[in-house]
């Protein structure tokens, strides 16, 4: 009967994996970390900087608009509130951290 199944052999081992293969794989790691860093968390970053900035500087007399898209002109600064003049007779408070930049000076009378 051997005639009809073939005699089976043992197989070589498998070749351990090259230093290079570990090396690349390595260097695929260090690459996602330097595009991840470069495209996502250095621009927010230099944006919550600017952000933090603004509304740390921000003055009575300013010119702003919220993250609602309000412009109005800063009549009272607090410490975590800001009040707008949004018209003559209309006043809103709003968190400092609502506002979402300044605007030149004269932008409300443009308008």
């Amino acid at each position: 009967m051997s005639f009809l199944i073939s005699a089976a052999h043992a197989q070589e081992g498998a070749a351990a994996p090259a230093q290079g293969a570990d090396m690349m794989s390595l260097l695929m790691l260090v690459g996602f970390v330097v595009i991840f860093y470069l495209l996502v968390w250095r621009p927010q970053a230099k944006r919550a900087k600017e952000h933090k900035n603004l509304v740390s500087g921000l003055q009575k007399g300013d010119e702003v608009v919220t993250s609602g898209g309000i412009v109005g002109k800063v009549v009272k600064v607090a410490d975590d509130f800001v009040v707008l003049e949004v018209s003559d007779t209309v006043e809103l408070k709003f968190q400092k951290v609502a506002v979402a930049a300044a605007l030149p000076k004269g932008t409300l009378k443009a308008i």
